[in-house]
């Protein structure tokens, strides 16, 4: 994949304009989580380092295009984001109006893109008003790189130089390690509660990978398709045939979908549940399948050990319960254990990876949910598109 790197760039007394991702959650008022905003500093630092003045540009929450709400003012992310630098960084409200002259090594944040009319609609004019802010923009959004929105893909198009910062760029390197060169066997796991979020990519793995693990509800689909009862556990009977479709694909090729023999059930939903394990031949009509077993979970940590890549979207299990933990942090000792390359994406399999202590053992940790699964799926990010245009 073929890209410029602000890495490479001279932006010596030049103006940068820096499209992050500092869509940050708030509670109380309060940022509850910086990790967004830290991962954007490399960035940021090596402009300022380099005698750049730096425009940073980033969404904060829903808002109504054409309204600024008082939850949707991103001047606690400038504060935050100032404290972090050590400087004083202020909100450009009329930026259109008025454009900003800034001295180098100077910083000032845009307030939020999505309250501008056009931004999600990728309107050409509004990526044209952005490009004319700077000499240089920077996209280092990976997360926003699937939608072609103004602050993405129209302001590249329109900038005099586009470039991928750090973050980017270490995740389009990551991924293309994974996806494009893979060390065999490469193994993906892909969990979820619905198949119907996920087979698009399921398909597309099935055509890339030596095995492919399901968890979650979408594991008890495959079951079905396997003819086995899944009880009450959250499964899409009408989808089981497209299951089977994906199992015969990876067998046709000599590789497998392996399915639990064993699980960990309840009669509820809930984390005071009775966690009780049993065969999956045994599974009752009123069971609802919140784990896998241990001896599911030995096969695929064995299956993981030899891997030489490995993809990993999604908790087999409800790991934030702890009866149904075990299947989840099994499969995040194997992934951690194994010496191939991995790397993980989505928000759950972030939490699972940080709950269970292995954050240090991933090769790469992908910042997007959505981008991450497209890309996973071989579909073009209109983001990235834009960038490989200056190449």
């Amino acid at each position: 994949m073929n890209f410029l790197k602000l890495s490479e760039q001279n932006v010596a007394g030049k103006t940068v304009l820096i499209r992050a991702d500092l869509n940050v959650p708030f509670k109380d008022g309060q940022i509850s989580d910086d990790t967004r905003i830290r991962a954007s500093l490399p960035s940021i630092q090596y402009c300022l380092e380099q005698g750049a003045a730096v425009i940073v540009m980033t969404h904060l929450g829903r808002p109504t295009e054409g309204e600024l709400k008082a939850e949707d003012d991103v001047a606690p992310v400038a504060a935050h984001l100032g404290k972090l630098l050590g400087k004083e960084i202020k909100v450009l409200n009329d930026w259109r109006e008025h454009k900003p002259q800034l001295a180098a090594g100077e910083v000032a944040l845009l307030q939020n893109v999505r309250v501008n009319v056009g931004e999600k609609k990728n309107c050409p004019e509004l990526g044209k008003a952005y490009a004319a802010l700077c000499d240089v923009f920077v996209n280092d959004a990976f997360g926003t790189a699937h939608r072609a929105q103004a602050s993405t893909e129209a302001v590249a198009a329109a900038a005099p130089l586009a470039c991928a910062g750090m973050l980017m760029a270490a995740e389009l390197d990551a991924l293309g390690k994974a996806l494009q060169a893979p060390a065999r066997p490469m193994v993906a796991i892909v969990a979820g509660s619905k198949v119907s979020t996920k087979l698009t990519i399921l398909e597309s793995l099935a055509d890339k990978v030596d095995q492919l693990i399901v968890g979650g509800g979408i594991a008890n689909t495959f079951l079905l398709a396997q003819g086995k009862s899944v009880g009450k556990s959250l499964a899409e009977p009408d989808l089981a045939d497209e299951a089977k479709k994906i199992i015969d694909k990876m067998a046709a090729k000599g590789g497998i979908v392996p399915l639990p023999e064993d699980v960990v059930c309840a009669k509820t939903f809930a984390a005071d549940a009775e966690a009780v394990t049993k065969s999956i031949d045994d599974v009752a009509e009123d069971d609802m399948i919140l784990d896998i077993g241990p001896q599911a979970a030995a096969v695929l940590a064995d299956l993981l050990k030899n891997a030489g890549t490995i993809v990993w979207n999604g908790p087999v299990g409800v790991f934030e319960f702890p009866q149904f933990a075990g299947g989840t942090a099994a499969v995040a000792q194997a992934v951690a254990d194994s010496a191939g390359f991995s790397i993980a994406g989505g928000g759950d399999t972030l939490a699972a990876i940080a709950q269970f202590g292995i954050t240090d053992r991933i090769g790469y940790i992908s910042t997007g949910g959505g981008a991450f699964l497209e890309f996973l799926e071989g579909k073009e990010l209109p983001a990235v598109a834009a960038l490989q245009r200056f190449v």
